[in-house]
Formats: C-alpha cells, sequence, structure tokens
C-alpha cells in the first residue's frame, strides 16, 4: 500500500507551474513556426495552387528527420545548441528549444493534413473570383479549416505536456523532473503517483478545453 509521506507540496505546485509554462511557452512558439511551414507544405504539394514538388520534398524530407527522432534523443543533440541559444541546458528555459523543435514538425503535418482535408470547390471559387495564392491560403482557406486547426492545437498540446514530463530526464524541470529525481531515484512511489496523477488531469482539461473550442467554431 502506498503511503504518501514523501510530499511536499509547495514543490508539487512548483513542478506544476513549470509544466504549465513549459507547455505554454513551447504551445506558443510551436503555432508560430509550425502553422506558416504546414501552410507552405500544403501549397507547395498543391497542383491547383501551382506549388513546387521540388521545395516540397525538401521541406517534407526535413519534416519526417525531425519527427524519426525520438524526443529523449533530441534532448541530448541539442544540449549544445540549447546552450548556444539559451545560455543552459536544464531547467525550464533549456527545455523549451527542444520541445519547440520536437512539436514544430509534428504540428505542421497535422495542419498540412487539415488544409488537405478541405473541400477542393473552395480553391477553385476564390481561383474564379480572381484572387491570388496568399489570399486564398491565409483568408479562405485557413478561417476554412479553424476547428481542424483547433483539434491540432489541442494534440499538439497534450504531446507537449508528455514531452515536457520527458524532458525531466536532462533536468528539464516541471513535473517530469520531481518524478524523475524522487519517484525514480530515490524509490518514492508516493511522488510518482501523484506527479502522474496531475499529468492525467492536465490532459484531461486540455483535451476538454480543445473540444469545446472545436464544437463552438465549427459550422452546424
Amino acid at each position: 500500500m502506498i503511503e504518501f509521506v514523501n510530499l511536499d507540496l509547495a514543490e508539487l505546485w512548483q513542478g506544476t507551474q513549470e509544466t504549465l509554462i513549459l507547455t505554454g511557452v513551447s504551445l506558443f512558439f510551436t503555432v508560430l513556426l509550425g502553422l506558416p511551414l504546414g501552410v507552405l507544405l500544403f501549397w507547395s504539394s498543391s497542383p491547383q495552387l501551382q506549388g513546387h514538388k521540388g521545395l516540397y520534398r525538401v521541406l517534407s524530407l526535413v519534416v519526417n528527420v525531425l519527427r524519426s527522432l525520438p524526443f529523449i534523443i533530441l534532448l541530448i543533440v541539442m544540449i549544445p545548441l540549447t546552450v548556444w541559444l539559451i545560455g543552459t541546458s536544464i531547467g525550464v528555459e533549456g527545455a523549451i528549444p527542444p520541445l519547440v523543435a520536437a512539436a514544430v514538425p509534428f504540428f505542421a503535418r497535422l495542419v498540412e493534413n487539415v488544409l488537405r482535408d478541405l473541400d477542393k470547390g473552395i480553391i477553385e471559387a476564390c481561383q474564379a473570383m480572381g484572387a491570388q495564392r496568399w489570399q486564398i491560403l491565409w483568408l479562405a482557406l485557413l478561417p476554412e479549416a479553424l476547428p481542424g486547426l483547433l483539434a491540432a492545437v489541442t494534440v499538439t498540446a497534450i504531446s507537449l505536456v508528455g514531452y515536457s514530463a520527458m524532458s525531466g530526464v536532462i533536468g528539464g524541470g516541471g513535473l517530469g523532473d520531481l518524478a524523475v529525481r524522487y519517484g525514480y531515484q530515490r524509490f518514492q512511489t508516493d511522488v510518482m503517483v501523484v506527479t502522474v496523477f496531475i499529468l492525467i488531469v492536465l490532459v484531461q482539461v486540455l483535451q476538454w478545453a480543445g473540444d469545446k473550442a472545436v464544437a463552438h467554431f465549427t459550422r452546424k
């Protein structure tokens, strides 16, 4: 039977805050970088928009390479780059660059697939009215794809919660760091159980909020 004798509520609260910061900041930069990349992937592969197949092959290769790297390996590989960018590879700040690097190609693919699933008649109607390609992409397709994009953001945010927990292996802060330092290294099972429970609650809240946003913006 598990006895909850090793819990430090102050540390748990700090770890929860750090996990929220890691997820929120990483999600912001992921959307900021991943949305244009996903739109570029869709445009370059679209015959209707006179895309560029060569550009698509290059972008697709880069995205696939980044997505194929396990996150734990990406954490280690990016340590020199993270130190150069941030000045440290540990703590909350040190975990953000690898989190963004892992999530951007994932989110970009989701954006590309959401745009691919839209009715092709939207592009034809815009072209018939003389719209330019950037207008079709940013003023017609993206607003139409908003529910799907919100669902993609939700999936990415949940993935980032999991990634942020794994960053605890290199001292990335948050609940993952608590789970590694106390739950694993010191065999304090009660700390491990509570951190996992909090992570589950965070995922459930994110999924609920995402579903509500998608339902609100979906056209009936």
